[in-house]
């Protein structure tokens, strides 16, 4: 055995030798590169077809395609070099106004604009020429000429404060606790972290504060992280659209029950960017809609729908809404541990209504194989944020078991989107 930083590895490892370097400059898996070109040019065809799924499907299976041309070593550097400068110059291109400005016009748009525009002197052209050139190599902008770009769709999006906001949010929330994870893990001998207050989110951002009592602190970075949260599942399939959840059936209550009566409470729900899409899409669905949360956070719900009604509530704290319909969860319990959770779980259970009340959970349920990356990467930031998960199903029946709930049914939309869990009190 030898000593590689501290650690013990076989005596192999050490003088690999020309094997080693053969295998890291070949293709990872080339033998699939023939049957996934062949199911690339399937799906291109169902997707020009507009075929349900099959833009999703394409891009898993490009996807695969790259995985298996791409080298280890291209991968290596992909993943050292591309993706945390491509981050770096998107937010850098968000600070300087990039984005907008070239969206604002339907031309090509030379550099020497675009320095002066974006406020940066003409002597630091030099600066904007290796952002701009980083940018078109990680396709964030289009060049359509030496020292001249025009925008895409990317570029479009992110010129919108609501989608650009995920950049300043992950560097200002998550990236240093996501690169304090490994210390963290070796230091704690890979125990799962449980403690919000002890996680990699105090050691990458040399705090004592749990994430949100740091968010809390700082205005800006906090509207910015709710801007995230209202963007982050479009896209995907909604529990809301029709095939995914019985919404007329299981939800809406029977002719019976009268106007006053409460149909949905969003606990810890934000902006209200889910009571409105359901507003929108069952404007005919009766009861009344409660959006919760802190009121810091209801102070930025602009634009709810007038039938959406704020009530400031810390969900920690006995449920006011008593016997209500349905208690929705949405991406709430996966920033917790489970003792957590189990806590925030209690008030909700003794404000149900047995038999009739239903507790929905909209989360991720991280399958047994195959999962999707949108899923694990989200476990790792859970982890590092909050010693917080995205849960299997086997831990999902386990935690809810414990808190004195039945799952009724788990209702799957698509293997890139979150589930709805439905549950009722556990006699």
């Amino acid at each position: 055995m030898v000593e590689l930083n501290g650690n013990s590895v076989p005596a192999s490892d050490s003088h690999a030798g020309k094997q080693v370097d053969e295998i890291a400059v070949s293709p990872t898996a080339p033998d699939q590169v023939a049957n996934l070109a062949k199911s690339i040019g399937s799906l291109s065809k169902a997707f020009t077809a507009g075929e349900a799924g099959a833009r999703l499907q394409l891009l898993e299976a490009a996807d695969s395609l790259l995985s298996a041309l791409e080298t280890p070593r291209e991968t290596i550097l992909r993943y050292c070099w591309r993706n945390p400068t491509a981050f770096a110059a998107i937010e850098t291109g968000i600070n300087l106004g990039i984005f907008r400005h070239l969206s604002s016009h339907d031309r090509p748009v030379p550099i020497t604009e675009l320095a002066t525009a974006t406020g940066a002197d003409i002597l630091t052209l030099t600066t904007t020429e290796r952002i701009m050139k980083h940018l078109n190599a990680v396709h964030a902008v289009t060049e359509t000429g030496r020292d001249e770009y025009t925008s895409n769709n990317f570029t479009r999006t992110v010129a919108n404060t609501r989608y650009a906001d995920a950049f300043p949010t992950i560097a200002g929330t998550t990236s240093p606790a996501i690169a304090a994870i490994p210390a963290f893990l070796r230091q704690t001998h890979y125990q799962n972290p449980t403690n919000g207050l002890a996680s990699p989110f105090q050691q990458g951002f040399h705090t004592k504060d749990s994430f949100f009592e740091f968010l809390a602190r700082d205005p800006i970075l906090s509207a910015q992280f709710n801007n995230l949260m209202s963007v982050y599942h479009q896209g995907r399939a909604s529990w809301m659209d029709p095939g995914f959840y019985p919404v007329d059936r299981l939800l809406t209550p029977t002719p019976t029950d009268t106007d006053p009566n409460i149909l949905l409470v969003d606990v810890g729900g934000g902006k209200g960017h889910d009571l409105n899409e359901f507003r929108t899409k069952w404007p005919a669905a009766r009861g009344r809609l409660i959006l919760q949360d802190q009121p810091a956070v209801l102070a930025e719900a602009t634009g709810l729908h007038e039938s959406i009604e704020r009530m400031p509530h810390d969900f920690f704290t006995e449920q006011p809404c008593k016997g209500s319909r349905a208690y929705f969860l949405h991406s709430v319990l996966h920033d917790w541990p489970d003792d957590t959770c189990l806590k925030i779980l209690a008030p909700l259970r003794a404000a149900m209504t047995p038999g009739y009340s239903r507790l929905l959970i909209n989360e991720n349920v991280i399958p047994d194989r195959g999962a999707h990356w949108q899923a694990t990467g989200l476990d790792w930031v859970m982890m590092g944020d909050f010693a917080g998960a995205e849960r299997t199903e086997a831990q999902w029946r386990g935690l809810l078991s414990r808190a004195g709930f039945r799952i009724l049914k788990i209702w799957v939309g698509d293997a890139w989107s979150e589930s709805l869990i439905e549950c009722e009190v556990d006699a």
